[in-house]
């Protein structure tokens, strides 16, 4: 195991110790530990921009901003082969919020979330991005076959 030194300011610190204790960690190597693991996770592979995926694209927009409805709805048309479906939700009297599926290759997915939340009237955006490769579909069950019980009743 490697020993570093790390600077931290004090809201910083803060913020670990609380999510030491929230987390049930022993000492604070244990929490930066797993909170660089978790980083890590998004931190992009060059090979994996090739790598077929589907994602969540959540995003908060204001729908007073002019032309942005006309100009989701337009990259949403002009991205068809990705956008697999989307759900539009009125928060409140200017806010809407949608959850858009989407699939293709990573990089792709990530271009056109990308451009999404950076139009402007855009405030919030995540994508959530899970590998989707033959490999993977492999092990996945099939429609209708279940290896666990469902309580339907």
């Amino acid at each position: 195991m490697q020993r570093v030194t790390v600077t931290i300011d004090d809201e910083l610190m803060d913020a670990l110790d609380r999510y030491m204790e929230a987390g049930g960690h022993q000492n604070r190597s244990e929490a930066v530990r797993d909170l660089v693991r978790a980083g890590l996770l998004n931190v992009p592979k060059a090979e994996e921009g090739a790598r077929n995926c589907v994602a969540a694209l959540v995003y908060v927009y204001d729908h007073e901003t002019r032309q942005l409805s006309r100009k989701l709805v337009h990259d949403h048309h002009s991205h068809a082969d990705m956008s697999i479906a989307t759900l539009h939700v009125h928060l409140d009297e200017a806010s809407c919020l949608e959850v858009s599926l989407l699939k293709g290759q990573k990089a792709e997915v990530e271009h056109f979330a990308s451009h999404l939340i950076g139009e402007r009237g855009v405030r919030y955006g995540q994508l959530v991005v899970v590998p989707a490769d033959s490999e993977e579909a492999e092990k996945a069950p099939r429609p209708g076959a279940h290896s666990h019980a469902h309580s339907h009743g």
